[in-house]
C-alpha cells in the first residue's frame, strides 16, 4: 500500500510517499480503506515535535516532555500521522459483531496516529462509527477531531442554553466544532473571535458575531459572557476576568502552568472561575456526534483538498495561516 511516512522531525518536507506492506486486521479488528484524512493541529506538533520549544508549546513544559518520549525522542515512533479519517471496511476478523464489509465509517485514532495511509486497522470497540449518510467522505473526515474534543470540552463546564459563550479562535478544528455545537446543539448565543480571512467561514458556523481580533480588542467590547472558551489559551484570567458575568468560566483547551494554579486558586469560593481541562473522547461520544450530523446541527466546511502525494503541500498550506476552513488529504 502507498503510505506517508514521517522517519526524522522537521518542516513538512519531511513527509514522503513510500509502498508499505498492508495491514492484516486480527479477530477483533477491521481492515479500512482509507478514502479522506483531515490535517489537524497534532499531526503538525507529531511532526515537528523534536523542534517544538516551550514557548511555542500550548501546554506545560512537563506535557512537551512526556510527548516527546511517546512520540520519540531521536525519531518518530509512529512514523504514519494521521488520526481524523473516513472510509471503507475492506475486511472484518472472525470475532467483529459491529460493522461488515464495505461499511462506510468514519474515526479518530487519538496518538496512535496511522491514516496517512491506503489502509488502516483499527479495533471495532476503538472510535469508529458509521459514516453520516449526507456527508462525502472528505467532509466527514474532518469532523471527529475536533467534534471529540469540543464536545468533552463543553460538557466539562456544563454549558446552558441561552448563555452568552465567546469562542477565541473559531476557525480552528476544535474551535469551529464548538461553534457550532455550543449554538445548534446546547442553544447558547455565540460569539467567535478569529482573523479576517476566517471571519466569513466562523459567520456561516452559526456565530451571533464575529470579531476579527486584529482590529478590535474582543475584550473591550462592553460585552460580557457566561463562558469564554480559549482553544488555544492565549489571553490571561485577568484580562478576561471583567468580561465574564457572575459565575461565568474561563474555559481552555490549551494551558500553561500558571493557568492550572489559576484554576486551583479560583475554585475557592471564586465567583468566577477557571477550568483547565483535557478532553478523553470515547466511542460513544463520536456516535452522537454522528446523530448530530445528521440532525444537521454539525456541519463539514473544506478549504482546500490535496492528494496523498502531496501530504507536504497540505502540512505547509495548514501552517500558512491562509486556510478559512479544513484541510483533507484525498486517498
Amino acid at each position: 500500500m502507498k503510505a506517508i511516512i514521517c522517519t526524522e522531525y522537521g518542516n513538512p518536507d519531511v513527509l514522503r510517499l513510500h509502498d508499505m506492506a498492508m495491514p492484516v486486521a486480527n479477530n477483533t479488528e477491521v481492515l479500512i480503506r482509507v478514502c479522506a484524512v483531515s490535517v489537524n493541529y497534532g499531526d503538525l506538533v507529531a511532526r515537528n515535535i523534536k523542534n517544538t520549544t516551550g514557548k511555542s508549546f500550548h501546554m506545560p513544559l512537563l506535557f512537551l516532555i512526556l510527548a516527546r518520549f511517546s512520540f520519540g525522542l531521536k525519531r518518530p515512533g509512529n512514523k504514519i500521522l494521521g488520526n481524523s479519517f473516513s472510509g471503507i471496511i475492506e475486511s472484518v476478523g472472525k470475532n467483529v459483531k459491529y460493522f461488515r464489509k464495505g461499511d462506510s465509517v468514519f474515526g479518530y485514532t487519538g496518538e496512535k496516529m496511522g491514516a496517512y495511509a491506503q489502509y488502516l486497522c483499527m479495533s471495532e470497540n476503538g472510535i469508529l462509527a458509521l459514516k453520516p449518510l449526507e456527508m462525502t467522505f472528505e467532509e466527514a473526515s474532518t469532523i471527529p477531531y475536533g467534534s471529540l474534543m469540543a464536545l468533552h470540552l463543553l460538557r466539562k463546564v456544563k454549558i446552558q442554553k441561552g448563555q452568552k459563550v465567546l469562542i477565541v479562535g473559531a476557525s480552528g478544528g476544535i474551535g469551529s466544532a464548538a461553534m457550532q455545537l455550543a449554538k445548534y446543539h446546547f442553544g447558547a448565543n455565540v460569539t467567535g473571535v478569529c482573523g479576517s480571512k476566517s471571519a466569513a467561514f466562523v459567520k456561516s458556523l452559526g456565530a451571533g458575531k464575529v470579531i476579527d481580533y486584529k482590529k478590535e480588542n474582543y475584550l473591550n467590547t462592553g460585552e460580557t459572557y457566561d463562558l469564554i472558551f480559549d482553544i488555544l489559551g492565549k489571553g490571561s484570567f485577568s484580562s478576561y476576568k471583567t468580561s465574564l458575568n457572575p459565575g461565568g468560566i474561563c474555559l481552555y483547551a490549551s494551558f500553561k502552568l500558571r493557568k492550572l494554579i489559576r484554576m486551583l486558586c479560583a475554585s475557592f469560593g471564586a465567583r468566577k472561575k477557571v477550568v483547565c481541562a483535557f478532553a478523553n473522547p470515547v466511542k460513544d461520544d463520536l456516535v452522537f456526534v454522528k446523530q448530530l450530523v445528521d440532525e444537521g446541527k454539525i456541519k463539514a466546511v473544506i478549504d482546500k483538498c490535496f492528494p496523498l502525494e502531496q501530504t507536504a503541500a497540505a502540512h505547509r498550506y495548514s501552517e500558512s495561516g491562509m486556510k478559512a476552513g479544513n484541510v483533507v488529504i484525498k486517498i
